[in-house]
């Protein structure tokens, strides 16, 4: 079938249009107001309460800015909290210029790794062409967060602070991007040119010491040891001299990451529950460990997630922030935008509908900090920590609903002693590998 738009075709749209009155009140509405404005359902405003059941202490809500680090801020909200909670402090925050500066450094190693392991693709080939789209990307993984710590360590904020890059990285990741892509074709060009390993090597080591130059003008250069200094809630002053970083997180963090899982749900038929999945090329520390998930139903999910707050630890978790979400009150629901009724349409797909045809996939990382469990113990709605500073929602807090958790959760991370003995025998099925393109190799940004 091969038809233009015609003009008989237009003037029946335009009588259509015409002849619906509500289309001149949605019109007019939307044209002066917005879409999201128009299509707001203040009942969700009404009937959205921040309380909780369940509901977890935390110190002032952190601020990502303009960078796409909210896996790491995720990751030093649910490891600061250890640290308050251990040192009966107030407020207390991990530094994520210290996790940004290494993550970038093992990203540019990866990609420079990735374009000598596919130096036989051919430049427009998918695989190639997926490397070069986003080699240094702000965005990342809970494994991949793991692997920086368990390499690095962390270090308290003040001991590497936030800078003018850190805060907004577009400009360093613009020049970053340039320079190692610049570099694939050097390598490239040297290998079609009958350089051997050795000289590759040797080049790739000459690329490296560039980045960490940038990356050291940008962020700073991340100490070697720390002093931690801090006044807790009874006046007494705490110090510890001479730290490394590793061994300030294992005294104070104390926090065994290889126990903590990632589970997913995606409900589409090329990811059968109770499977593990990772996705090819996905990382950031060549000799890390790779990325992986548990995929299973949205119910067991949230039961894992509930059992480990109630035990009075958050959850780092990962969704689609965007579909439905009011900024300005703090709400991901689904009710939020009534867009059916305003533009006379039908929004119908599933969620594994939206994964299939680039709908929908995880965005985003934030904290779960407290949920409210109806008389039958389940939940009605998610407290959650947000990193966008205290501005959005209530002091930075949002509330989920249940329901919006079951169409755009992807993903929450949970020690293993949470998961159910069916569970636990799913993770010693095989790996099955995904495209590097599969929509569950997205990032949280």
């Amino acid at each position: 079938m091969d038809q233009s738009i015609t003009a008989e075709a237009l003037e029946r749209f335009s009588a259509a249009f015409a002849a619906d009155r509500a289309n001149a009140v949605a019109r007019d509405a939307v044209m002066t107001n917005g879409l999201n404005k128009s299509c707001l359902n203040h009942e969700v405003r009404r009937r959205t309460t921040h309380t909780f059941s369940v509901s977890l202490k935390q110190g002032p809500v952190t601020n990502q800015k303009q960078s796409g680090r909210c896996w790491l801020f995720a990751a030093m909200n649910v490891m600061r909290s250890r640290i308050i909670k251990r040192c009966n402090l107030s407020d207390f925050e991990l530094s994520q210029n210290y996790m940004l500066f290494w993550d970038k450094l093992e990203k540019s190693n990866w990609f420079l790794e990735n374009i000598l392991d596919t130096l036989d693709e051919p430049v427009g080939s998918r695989l190639l062409d997926y490397l070069l789209r986003d080699p240094i990307g702000d965005g990342g993984q809970w494994d991949m967060m793991a692997n920086l710590v368990k390499k690095y360590g962390v270090v308290p904020k003040y001991a590497m602070p936030e800078t003018a890059v850190s805060s907004s990285t577009r400009e360093m990741n613009r020049v970053l991007t340039e320079l190692l892509r610049t570099d694939a074709a050097i390598l490239r060009k040297m290998s079609f040119g009958g350089a051997d390993s050795g000289a590759l090597e040797a080049e790739k080591e000459r690329m490296m010491g560039e980045v960490y130059r940038i990356l050291v003008i940008c962020l700073g250069e991340p100490p070697k040891t720390v002093d931690f200094e801090a006044q807790d809630k009874e006046d007494n002053f705490i110090c510890d001299r001479g730290l490394t970083p590793q061994t300030f997180f294992a005294k104070y963090v104390d926090m065994d990451l290889t126990e903590y899982i990632s589970l997913i749900n995606a409900p589409t038929q090329d990811k059968p529950f109770y499977h593990r999945f990772t996705v090819q090329r996905l990382g950031n520390v060549k000799e890390g460990a790779p990325v992986c998930y548990l995929n299973l139903p949205i119910e067991e999910l949230k039961a894992a997630a509930i059992a480990q707050m109630k035990d009075g630890e958050p959850v780092w978790f990962g969704c689609d922030v965007g579909p439905y979400s009011d900024r300005e009150t703090g709400t991901l629901d689904t009710d939020n935008y009534d867009y059916e009724n305003t533009l006379g349409i039908s929004l119908s797909m599933t969620k594994a509908d939206r994964l299939n045809y680039g709908q929908s996939m995880m965005t985003h990382a934030m904290v779960f900090q407290g949920v409210n469990l109806d008389e039958a113990g389940k939940p009605t709605r998610w407290r959650v920590e947000n990193s966008w500073g205290d501005e959005a929602g209530k002091k930075g807090y949002y509330v989920m609903s249940d329901a919006w958790f079951d169409q755009y959760m992807y993903q929450v991370v949970v020690n293993r002693k949470y998961l159910t003995e069916q569970q636990r025998a799913a993770l010693e099925t095989p790996v099955i590998e995904l495209n590097p393109w599969d929509p569950m190799g997205s990032l949280a940004k």
